[in-house]
């Protein structure tokens, strides 16, 4: 098994800022790293309740990632706080640790979101 296949997924959040379970439960909080591969570099998509985002990740050995590009839908929803808060700090992530079914991304100053394998059970 190649390292990309176990960064390569679907990924639930379970963890991130003052939110809880439940919202991001409720608000289907995702991110998706199955798309286009070149290099160590995935095109990946998120949701987080509302719009469609879309950007790249740099997944280097050294545990360290650079996330560019980020993009998303522009609709309007109620509830938004998530998904503000999420492209407020995902651009500044840049760290990885998989553990297991676990992926953590953290900013080296005490911020992080962790997600679950959605293929995991």
């Amino acid at each position: 098994m190649s390292s990309n296949q176990y960064y390569q997924r679907q990924w639930m959040m379970v963890s991130f800022d003052q939110f809880t379970k439940l919202q991001l439960t409720d608000n289907k909080a995702e991110i998706n790293l199955t798309g286009q591969k070149a290099g160590n570099v995935v095109k990946g998509s998120a949701k987080m309740g509302c719009n469609s985002i879309f950007f790249k990740i740099e997944f280097r050995n050294n545990g360290k990632i650079n996330i560019s590009g980020i993009k998303s839908t522009e609709m309007a929803c109620k509830n938004m706080e998530l998904e503000n808060a999420f492209l407020k700090n995902f651009a500044n992530m840049k760290n990885y640790v998989i553990e297991g079914h676990r992926l953590t991304l953290s900013d080296g100053s005490g911020n992080q979101m962790e997600f679950i394998a959605a293929d995991w059970d």
